[in-house]
């Protein structure tokens, strides 16, 4: 019996923002990151490289309001990128549960370390050298990721290694986290039908 599809599609509509996301956890190796399209350009390109690197199908569509800030924007997509893996996941029966990575970029190195708990946790300790990237303000990379794992339900630590170029540091960043990630909801061949937890369930 073919396993059940590890998929989620979600629509989420605020005043602030309007946003379609297509996630699909096991894309593979040789699928390509659907079109992703914030208004954001530098967002744009770290979700390309979430997808990339953590083999994710995904499509994210956003229209916010940038004429004020990128704040709800960024923000919203996470929560919404969240929503979708906490879906996708189900009960997250046979899946590894853990994730860790630890990612070179350059002169930056950063390192995730991913629990699909059921408990929203983000411990941050990423600094960055200036306020912005491109346009993008830097601190707005600690919230897409607060947003993104309340939402999951995971606990996830970024930790920068070290670094002094702005981009590099968050791409690192992105990389890291999509190899944790990847790692976390794999299937454990060793657990095939069993939920990771002496509870018997990963919940709150």
């Amino acid at each position: 019996m073919q396993p059940a599809p590890r998929t989620a599609e979600i629509t989420r509509t605020t005043s602030e923002t309007d946003i379609r996301l297509r996630l699909d956890l096991d894309a593979g190796p040789e699928a390509a990151p659907g079109a992703i399209a914030t208004g954001i350009g530098f967002l744009d390109h770290m979700l390309t490289a979430l997808a990339r690197h953590g083999m994710l199908g995904l499509a994210v569509e956003a229209k916010g309001d940038l004429h004020i800030d990128f704040h709800h924007t960024t923000e919203d997509v996470g929560i919404v990128l969240g929503q979708a893996v906490k879906r996708a996941l189900g009960e997250k029966r046979g899946i590894r549960r853990y994730g860790h990575a630890v990612v070179p970029m350059d002169e930056a190195l950063a390192e995730a370390a991913i629990d699909i708990s059921g408990r929203p946790y983000l411990a941050w300790s990423v600094t960055f050298p200036r306020d912005k990237v491109g346009e993008m303000d830097t601190e707005l990379f600690e919230e897409f990721f607060r947003a993104f794992a309340m939402n999951a339900g995971i606990t996830l630590h970024v930790i920068q290694r070290a670094g002094t170029n702005a981009h590099h540091i968050a791409e690192g960043v992105f990389k890291a986290v999509a190899r944790a990630l990847r790692q976390a909801v794999e299937p454990d061949p060793r657990a095939a039908g069993v939920i990771p937890s002496t509870k018997g369930v990963l919940e709150g």
